[in-house]
Order: C-alpha cells, then sequence, then structure tokens
C-alpha cells in the first residue's frame, strides 16, 4: 500500500499556473502507476492525467490536454502535477492516486488538495 499526501494547492486567477505534488510513502512507489483526478462541488470525480511507473506513458483527459503535464520524480517518492492556463472550470478538490493505467484501477488515494480558478 502507498501513502499519498497532496500539497500545492491555492487560489489563483483565470489564466494563472499551479503546481501541485504528491508525496508518497512506502517501497512501492516506483512501482505503481500514478493518476491524478478531480471533484467539483456537485459533480462526480473525473480523471485528469496518469502516468507509468517508468514515466514513459502519460494519458490526459481532453479538458486538460496541452495545458496539464504529470510527472514523477521516483527518487523523491513524488509526483507532480503542472497546471497552466488555468480556467474556472478547473476548480476542484485534487486528488492523487496510486495503480494501473491498464485497468484504470487506482486503489491507493490521497486527502485531496483544494484548486480555486477566480475568473
Amino acid at each position: 500500500q502507498v501513502q499519498l499526501v497532496e500539497s500545492g494547492g491555492g487560489l489563483v486567477q483565470a489564466g494563472g499556473s499551479l503546481r501541485l505534488s504528491c508525496a508518497a510513502s512506502g517501497r512501492t512507489f516506483s512501482s505503481v502507476d500514478m493518476g491524478w483526478f478531480r471533484q467539483a462541488p456537485g459533480k462526480e470525480r473525473e480523471f485528469v492525467a496518469a502516468l507509468s511507473w517508468s514515466g514513459g506513458s502519460t494519458v490526459y483527459a481532453d479538458s486538460v490536454k496541452g495545458r496539464f503535464t504529470i510527472s514523477r520524480d521516483n527518487a523523491k517518492n513524488t509526483v507532480y502535477l503542472q497546471m497552466n492556463s488555468l480556467k474556472p472550470e478547473d476548480t476542484a478538490v485534487y486528488y492523487c492516486a496510486a495503480g494501473t493505467i491498464a485497468t484504470m484501477i487506482f486503489g491507493s488515494w490521497g486527502q485531496g488538495t483544494q484548486v480555486t480558478v477566480s475568473s
């Protein structure tokens, strides 16, 4: 099991940028795929981006493609989500998760970090 703690959320104006971090504990971090999800008020949680354990494969939701970049540093047990050109509709609680891209099953979740984009 991997324990996950997100940070880096906050309030930003539309068009701005934020970088989220997700620190993981546990020896298995470097061998698991990682993902970012988000949940806006009154909406279901949705997929944002995922990255394979090696960093060689990435997947993005169409809504963030070209604006967000997922990356990882296995030496630091950390996965990042660089968010550029933020829009008010990106406002949500962002969660990182550990799992498998092939099945899109993610079994370990962080507590979430709030991102608010003002217009």
